[in-house]
């Protein structure tokens, strides 16, 4: 009996790389589990801290207009772009100063509309007989009746003056007057509004975000009248200052979720923002997952769609890419033109999404553990073919494999880098000439080629190009597990991701919801894209204030 049961144990072999697939996983689970003890996420606030610190107790203006000249002249005076305008209001026997910056104002409307009235017009505007003594009187009589502008301040403290000038208002100081008066002029020459380049459709709007906050808010409101859509503004960065909008539809958003964004983004601590990804690494749940945790997007009509499913866009000034949060890994195979087509073509389209997605990740370790492992497992006639063709090669499934996989993803950086005329050629002529090399020396073999090249075109019918990204880094540790265990180290990869993903957040949302936890009601929007009638309610994910859609 005891021969019969032994006779039909797996080989000491198969029994040894099941023992040593399971310790690589424990292993590699109390890693992770030390490296998150290693490093705290919560950061405490640092714009008062840093403040209280760094600068003096803020101090005012005066009515002395030489000792106000004065002050603003030693704050921000050695900059050779700030401008100081003097003249005299004649009228009033007043001297006055326009402070602005080069290149960030209209400098014809501040002459027409500014210094004219002051200097020439503002007579006109006095033939009432009124006179004036106080100053106070004169400042609010300069905003409500003479200056032709949409924005007009006072401003008394002199920190927040010098960074409003900075940030491109122009102060008009006048003598006699305990404050300044800020307006709005600017001339900074824009970027026009075009197609996004990183997520081309064939049908839908082809209207992007720009570098300009205030247009890409206006963006957002050109898409529909609503008074749910609510924008609050911020500023980050402690050195260099920036603004940041946080938007959302105040009827349908978890007030949860936008407290927790909130106060994410007013922990943020560094000098300077310079772009949105700055932002999504300081907010992000899991800085050690390779996967990303907010969606960027350029279009305004996909963050429009979030926010009306209970989501919260982010918006950088300086910047034409917005994050949407929370994410879910079916939103990056997702296409805004998903839900502009019927819902049948939407449906193909993403579940050939999907499926591209899978060959993307894991058809070079298929490759490699079929091939140096399990080639019995391949019909006996394919087999034979890819023998025939290895004749020769004088490395290993995977020295081979990663000879091409490299090769591609140098030529892709390389075409992304040059010039727009020759990049593309580039790519396309440098993949042809380096293959067809690469087969005639007998270094790979022509089958490998075919797998590189599905492999490769699989990463591009991703619509979210940092998800492709993601997909390109875990592609190369598939192939390692598959080349030291075979088809047990490939198995135990897509477990390990999957371990991952089902333990992974964005902003307390499962990163694989709805497959886990298991939610009916939003399978009608993640494999398939069921017909619009039926997808009458928002995703149960979001705990939205508002369940239907209206």
């Amino acid at each position: 009996m005891w021969s019969v049961i032994i006779s039909h144990l797996p080989d000491w072999k198969v029994c040894a790389q099941a023992i040593l697939s399971l310790i690589i996983a424990i292993t590699l689970y109390y890693l992770n589990k030390y490296l998150r003890t290693l490093v705290t996420k919560k950061n405490a606030p640092i714009q008062k801290e840093w403040k209280s610190k760094h600068h003096a107790a803020p101090s005012n203006l005066s009515e002395d207009y030489e000792e106000n000249l004065n002050a603003i002249k030693q704050a921000i005076g050695s900059n050779s772009d700030v401008h100081f305008r003097e003249f005299q209001i004649t009228e009033f026997h007043a001297r006055a100063v326009l402070v602005f910056v080069d290149g960030m104002q209209n400098e014809e409307l501040i002459s027409k509309q500014i210094m004219k009235i002051l200097m020439k017009d503002v007579k006109q505007d006095m033939t009432d007989g009124s006179h004036f003594v106080n100053p106070l009187e004169f400042s609010s009589y300069l905003k409500d009746k003479v200056l032709p502008v949409c924005e007009a301040y006072e401003v008394a403290e002199l920190h927040g003056l010098n960074q409003s000038i900075l940030m491109g208002f122009t102060a008009l100081f006048i003598e006699g007057m305990p404050h300044a008066l800020l307006i709005g002029s600017s001339g900074m020459k824009t970027r026009a509004i075009n197609e996004p380049s990183s997520e081309a459709l064939l049908r839908g709007p082809r209207i992007g975000f720009t570098e300009v906050l205030s247009e890409n808010t206006s963006m957002l409101r050109r898409q529909g009248y609503s008074e749910d859509l609510e924008i609050n503004m911020y500023e980050v960065g402690t050195r260099i200052k920036k603004k940041l909008v946080i938007a959302y539809m105040k009827e349908i958003v978890n007030p949860d979720l936008l407290q927790e964004v909130k106060d994410r983004v007013g922990k943020i601590n560094m000098d300077f923002i310079a772009e949105s990804g700055y932002v999504e690494q300081l907010i992000e749940d899991d800085y050690l997952s390779p996967f990303q945790q907010a969606q960027n997007t350029e279009r305004p009509d996909r963050v429009i769609s979030g926010l009306l499913e209970g989501r919260i866009a982010i918006l950088l000034d300086g910047t034409p890419f917005a994050l949407i949060v929370p994410v879910t890994f079916s939103m990056l195979l997702q296409s805004p033109e998903d839900y502009y087509d019927r819902w049948l073509p939407g449906t193909l389209l993403r579940m050939l999404r999907f499926f591209a997605a899978f060959l993307a990740l894991m058809a070079p370790a298929l490759y490699i553990s079929f091939i140096s492992f399990h080639p019995g497992l391949i019909p006996t006639e394919l087999a034979v073919t890819i023998i025939e063709t290895r004749q020769g090669v004088p490395f290993p499934s995977l020295i081979e494999v990663m000879i091409l996989e490299i090769s591609i993803e140098i030529l892709r950086e390389a075409g992304i880098r040059l010039p727009k005329p020759i990049g593309p050629a580039m790519g396309i002529v440098g993949g042809l000439i380096i293959g067809e090399a690469a087969v005639q020396a007998g270094i790979v073999s022509p089958f490998l080629v075919i797998v590189v090249a599905v492999t490769a075109i699989s990463s591009f019918s991703i619509p979210v190009y940092s998800a492709g990204i993601t997909l390109r880094i875990l592609r190369f540790a598939g192939m390692l597990c598959a080349a030291v265990l075979g088809m047990f180290g490939t198995i135990l990869f897509i477990l390990l991701i999957c371990g991952h993903l089902s333990k992974l957040k964005s902003f307390g949302v499962p990163y694989v919801t709805p497959i886990s936890p298991f939610r009916f009601n939003d399978w009608k929007d993640l494999f398939l894209r069921s017909p619009l009638p039926f997808m009458n309610k928002r995703p149960d994910m979001m705990k939205t204030q508002d369940k239907k859609r209206r």
